[in-house]
């Protein structure tokens, strides 16, 4: 896990909910939804806001200030004013923690760690 970096401890995160860290300089979001985390870049696209501060549901992240809500997976907006997607972090979790790869961001595809 050389590029990986511990972000929090797994008990950190409750379903449905999403807590704000940064890596190495990098505002990440990690978000527990449907038993998965995430992380996603902590800025919206459109506004210049934390997505850490929104809600988290059925897999997506909401900005608090306009509404846009982001995949968790792909990091795409799934609705308006945002329409350029956020990038995205592959996640492990080792134990009790989790561990994100910010060098290997990808905005707008899915990552799959094996």
């Amino acid at each position: 896990m050389s590029d990986y970096m511990r972000a929090c401890a797994v008990a950190d995160l409750a379903d449905e909910t999403a807590i704000a860290v940064e890596l190495d300089g990098v505002p990440v979001c990690l978000a527990k939804s449907e038993g998965e985390v995430f992380a996603i870049h902590d800025v919206c696209s459109h506004a210049d806001v934390p997505l850490s501060e929104g809600d988290v549901e059925d897999g997506t992240v909401e900005c608090w200030l306009h509404g846009s809500r982001f995949d968790l997976r792909t990091g795409r907006p799934t609705g308006m004013p945002a329409n350029r997607p956020v990038p995205i972090y592959p996640v492990k979790i080792d134990g009790d923690d989790v561990w994100v790869a910010v060098s290997d961001s990808v905005a707008g595809v899915v990552v799959k760690e094996s």
